[in-house]
């Protein structure tokens, strides 16, 4: 998978070099789930600036200018649209009636195209699964815990997303993907990551105070909002037809269906063509090619499945060769 980082340096205590050597290294460490490509997004004086380069972090020198406050970013695994094509990496910009914004996800957005089709969304060079959010925000005409929701409902895959708006707003969507937050108070700052390990380890090596910190709770369904000024607000989305993925919170794949059944909502759009006999076929036997790309033998792909994982967990496992070598040795070898 991909991974969000940010620093939100809500009372401008931190100097330049300061929160240009926090940026560095939390791309670095975010490098962990994502090689690809490397970007960041910040605002100044109103107008959104994205920087983004198809190469891993550590090869990229971040140097966002002094007024840049809240900095988000995001370290890339690419799983649809060439990374070589910059436009296909995040973040991506866009824009809601008069707000201009700024989007990066992480996780895997499985009806994308469907959602082009459903809402005669514009077509565009750029092929990555995650810009039909962008798309969809700019549909409603605004940026708000509203539009926010109504994106957030119409999703279905994995996913956490974060959007930063032209007057330094920034937004976290906390879907079923990991999000892991510490607030500074004494400081005045905030930095965030995909992962708390991740986010341990840079802290580690900023040599952060574990003492001056607090963890900032974020559930899956959550929309939180923390303004310029540091202070927070959240609201809720209708979450019930998100996978539960254990695995993506806790190393481990719990053994769901791949689509879940979806409960009756009135803002969630329903798709008369969609249904799992047009969609089955295909979907695993791409995955299949996928996996046997970055060597995982089909034999041990089905070994898996007899074991009782889905299709999706071996998707995620994919992209997690520790965790995948652990389930592999604990389909051989049952208990």
């Amino acid at each position: 998978m991909c991974c969000l980082f940010g620093i939100l340096d809500y009372q401008g205590r931190l100097s330049l070099a300061r929160r240009r050597q926090m940026l560095s290294v939390l791309a670095r460490e975010c490098e962990a789930r994502g090689t690809d490509a490397a970007g960041i997004a910040y605002c100044v004086n109103r107008h959104i600036s994205v920087y983004k380069v198809p190469m891993p972090a550590h090869l990229v020198n971040f140097q966002p200018p002094a007024q840049a406050r809240f900095i988000m970013g995001h370290t890339r695994m690419a799983t649809q649209g060439d990374e070589h094509c910059n436009y296909n990496n995040h973040p991506f910009k866009g824009r809601a009636g008069n707000t201009s914004f700024a989007l990066a996800h992480n996780g895997v957005i499985h009806n994308d195209q469907l959602l082009k089709v459903q809402y005669q969304l514009p077509k565009t060079k750029i092929e990555t699964d995650s810009y039909v959010a962008v798309q969809l925000i700019e549909r409603e005409g605004r940026l708000d815990f509203r539009s926010l929701r109504i994106m957030a409902e119409t999703m279905q895959g994995t996913f956490t997303f974060t959007v930063l708006d032209d007057k330094d707003n920034l937004y976290i969507v906390k879907g079923n993907n990991p999000m892991c937050i510490y607030h500074f108070p004494r400081e005045g700052f905030y930095i965030y990551a995909s992962t708390k390990e991740i986010l341990d380890q840079a802290a580690t090596k900023l040599r952060l105070n574990r003492r001056h910190r607090k963890e900032i709770p974020l559930k899956q369904g959550e929309i939180l909002k923390i303004a310029p000024e540091g202070s927070r607000h959240i609201e809720q989305f209708q979450n019930d037809y998100l996978l539960q993925s254990s695995f993506n919170l806790y190393g481990w794949g719990g053994r769901y269906p791949y689509y879940p059944t979806y409960p009756t909502y009135p803002t969630y759009p329903t798709y008369p063509s969609e249904t799992p006999e047009k969609e089955t076929p295909s979907y695993p036997e791409e995955l299949m090619e996928f996996g046997e790309s970055i060597g995982v033998m089909r034999e041990d792909q089905q070994l898996l499945l007899d074991a009782g994982y889905t299709w999706m967990d071996l998707e995620e496992m994919f992209y997690d060769p520790t965790m995948l070598d652990v389930c592999l040795r604990d389909a051989a070898c049952p208990v």
